[in-house]
């Protein structure tokens, strides 16, 4: 049996992870630019869900359908796919495959059909699984995440309890590189609960790599309350970044609250400060135009916006009510004039990045500017 990967730029990662699990399991994805014989393979967010749709739907290949977007909505994937892996997929997709070499219904837990769905009854060990093989991807270090921001769907998909791969594994493939760099919801959290850090670890995790470490950037960030002497400390005496990203979301206190965000904008404030001490250029993220935003609201993301542009850059979105997450259809509110003019300003010149305008662009863009 012929099984194929839909190639897609921003299942790049989940791609590289699940041909390495089918692959000890004796299937091999084959990259494909549309669908083939006998199975092809996709991982949708729910921006490009709605690209590929139809020709899911036209396929007459047997049509397997993963990601985020499937995740969320299982049941309106199923109505066009055959099958549908919700949640994770190392475990789910290879014992989906071998039931459908053997001509079985392909009915188990983690997968959903227009007539059948059983949640999953585990979760991944990431050990168990290599993060990348021949198609290599960055390192995965850590699942789950223990918040539960409004706007986010990690939780969902991984759920609130973080797993670590372990120091010895994340350094084999790591090493494979001439730059390490890695995926998480939160690096700074590698080896903790995700609330108390565990910077110990980190460090043990720094002395096992033995090339260019990019830790707390692209791909991944960090939350602004794991920025301390002692983490900026690890990131100057092993590290090769002179950048650190991570997430403000808002200048509004309330927002922050109502976000459930756990943090405070004196929280970013002093995340900032710090950097600077360090000589590290902080990347903030801001979303705008979140439903319940007022004015003012929006006002003081701005006024905070503008204040970490002076001594950092910022990385801004326009919210984008996903499936699976507490603001789930919901509708962006309109950015004020002045916030639209500001933010051209500062991309013009070089400080901001991101889609403050139009979502999408963080989909299908590539994202070497994020890359330090």
């Amino acid at each position: 049996m012929r099984v194929n990967w839909r190639e897609i730029h921003a299942a790049r990662n989940s791609y590289a992870a699940l041909s390495a699990a089918c692959g000890q399991e004796g299937f091999i994805l084959n990259p494909v630019d549309k669908p083939a014989d006998d199975v092809t393979c996709y991982s949708l967010n729910s921006l490009n869900e709605s690209h590929y749709r139809a020709e899911i739907s036209a396929s007459e290949s047997i049509s397997i359908v993963g990601g985020p977007h499937a995740s969320a909505c299982p049941r309106e994937v199923a109505e066009y796919a055959d099958y549908v892996i919700v949640g994770e997929g190392e475990f789910t997709l290879p014992r989906l495959l071998t039931l459908i070499e053997r001509g079985r219904d392909g009915k188990i837990p983690g997968v959903a059909t227009d007539n059948f769905y059983e949640p999953a009854n585990s979760c991944v060990f990431l050990d168990a699984y290599p993060p990348f093989s021949r198609t290599k991807g960055f390192v995965e270090i850590t699942r789950g995440c223990p918040f539960s921001c409004g706007y986010c769907q990690t939780p969902h998909i991984f759920g609130h309890f973080m797993r670590h791969r372990s120091i010895d594994t994340i350094a084999e493939y790591a090493n494979r590189y001439e730059h390490a760099r890695f995926v998480s919801p939160n690096a700074f959290a590698y080896g903790s609960d995700g609330i108390h850090p565990r910077f110990e670890k980190i460090e043990r995790l720094f002395k096992k790599l033995k090339n260019s470490i990019y830790f707390g950037t692209f791909p991944s960030e960090v939350r602004p309350e794991f920025i301390c002497e002692e983490s900026l400390s690890l990131i100057l005496q092993y590290c090769s970044n002179t950048k650190l990203h991570f997430g403000a979301q808002s200048g509004s206190d309330a927002v922050l609250e109502r976000l459930h965000r756990g943090h405070t904008v004196d929280g970013v404030i002093r995340s900032v400060e710090l950097c600077n001490e360090f000589s590290i250029t902080p990347v903030v993220d801001f979303i705008v135009g979140l439903p319940f935003e007022t004015d003012e609201d929006q006002k003081l993301t701005l006024d905070m916006i503008q204040w970490v542009a002076r001594s950092g850059k910022v990385h801004v979105h326009r919210f984008l009510s996903l499936p699976g997450t507490p603001l789930a259809g919901t509708n962006a509110r309109l950015l004020l004039p002045e916030t639209e003019k500001i933010c051209g300003k500062l991309a013009l010149s070089g400080k901001m990045t991101g889609s403050w305008n139009d979502p999408e662009i963080r989909f299908f863009r590539h994202p070497s500017n994020d890359i330090p």
